[in-house]
């Protein structure tokens, strides 16, 4: 078993030092690090719907604003120091394994990868639920599976071709994502009336809901120490990358929360997944709910691709220090690990054909819950979809 400490050195590796591997490679900057992280921890407002259903505008507000501050900041500011103070691939694994040794930092590697690559197995499966909207031949039989086999293997396809091309796709895309909202929440100015947002009842409030809604949007900021030996002057980057995803991912969600409620009479039965594209054909007009609509489609992608580079990039770092075998550090031309993308795309396609897993309000789901079912049960899934409840298929 390697070291996690260089030998002779008492503490951990200087900063700015990288993955070993990663050399001759052209390495993270400043925004693309940023777009990945975002599709990391957010990838849109999408899924924030719920909190107003189950708290009403101003505790979704508050849990929008107090939050960040109690989790998201503290996260953040513990992942950047462990990676600046670690910045090689592996991320928590490295971290684990430094204070508890290789067994425990294995543990960790292992069941974070696969929570990873059952997550990311949603992605192309949400992505042609929206598009089999305006092209319903992709609601089912050879055309959804083509469709479905064709999406996972470009998108792992461009993972391999390059951490840099995925940086600068995710920005491509987050810049898509957001617009519709910018346009969103200035056309919504002249409707909003603010005694909206001051609307609650505690009496009605469901905490269940209101916490897990909150906890989903606003986690897993320690993702990106994954691809710590992959950015450029860690030690500079990532702690400016980290707080400049924070406040993307606050203003992501406050800005449509405060134009979409106050914009419109509130009706709490009406807030859920989807109800921000209908917000918009209200205050945009039709063309308006389009853009969201595919704006929430083509951010699975985003969120794919960030999953896909942060599994896959765990398990080079795990082949680097030593808890896998040395041929998962092996790097294709483009300097991207070859083992670790194919074993988690591999672990997405079994997943996805075991249907370990189901997810809630298939067409108009934005969010990404995801909840495990029981072995036993296998047998009584079936395929396709239904309206407020969908299997992957």
């Amino acid at each position: 078993m390697r070291e996690f400490l260089p030998p002779g050195q008492d503490s951990p590796m200087p900063q700015g030092e990288g993955s070993p591997g990663a050399a001759g490679h052209v390495k993270l900057s400043m925004l693309p690090l940023v777009a990945l992280i975002f599709y990391e921890v957010s990838g849109g407002p999408f899924g924030l719907e719920d909190s107003v259903r189950a708290g009403g505008p101003l505790l979704a507000l508050l849990g929008f604003i107090i939050v960040p501050f109690v989790w998201c900041i503290p996260e953040a500011l513990v992942t950047a120091e462990l990676a600046t103070t670690f910045p090689k691939n592996g991320g928590y694994v490295v971290w684990i394994s430094a204070a508890f040794g290789p067994f425990w930092g294995f543990q960790e590697g292992w069941l974070k990868w696969m929570s990873g690559v059952i997550d990311n197995a949603l992605y192309p499966v949400l992505f042609l639920d929206y598009l089999k909207r305006g092209l319903p031949v992709f609601a089912a039989g050879p055309a959804r599976i083509a469709a479905l086999a064709t999406t996972t293997i470009g998108l792992t396809y461009l993972n391999y071709r390059g951490l840099t091309i995925v940086g600068r796709t995710a920005v491509a895309l987050a810049a898509f994502t957001l617009l519709p909202f910018v346009a969103f929440s200035l056309l919504a100015i002249p409707r909003i009336q603010m005694q909206r947002w001051f609307v609650m009842n505690l009496r009605s409030m469901n905490w269940r809901v209101y916490l897990n809604t909150l906890f989903w949007n606003l986690n897993y900021w320690d993702n990106v120490s994954t691809l710590a030996g992959e950015v450029d002057k860690p030690s500079e980057t990532l702690p400016k990358a980290l707080l400049w995803a924070v406040v993307v991912v606050i203003f992501t969600y406050i800005v449509p929360l405060l134009a979409g409620t106050g914009a419109v009479e509130l009706d709490r039965s009406k807030w859920e997944d989807g109800y921000l594209a209908d917000l918009g054909l209200v205050i945009g007009g039709a063309q308006l709910k389009w853009w969201i609509e595919i704006a929430a489609a083509l951010s699975n992608m985003g969120l794919f691709e960030a999953e896909m580079s942060s599994n896959s990039f765990q398990l080079l770092g795990m082949g680097e220090n030593g808890l896998l075998p040395q041929v998962f550090e092996k790097r294709s031309k483009y300097g991207t690990p070859t083992l670790g993308i194919l074993c988690s795309a591999a672990g997405l396609e079994v997943a996805r054909q075991r249907r370990w897993f189901k997810f809630t309000a298939i067409p108009k789901s934005y969010s990404k819950q995801v909840e495990m079912v029981d072995s036993s049960q296998l047998g009584s899934i079936q395929d396709g979809h239904e309206e407020g409840s969908g299997l992957l298929s």
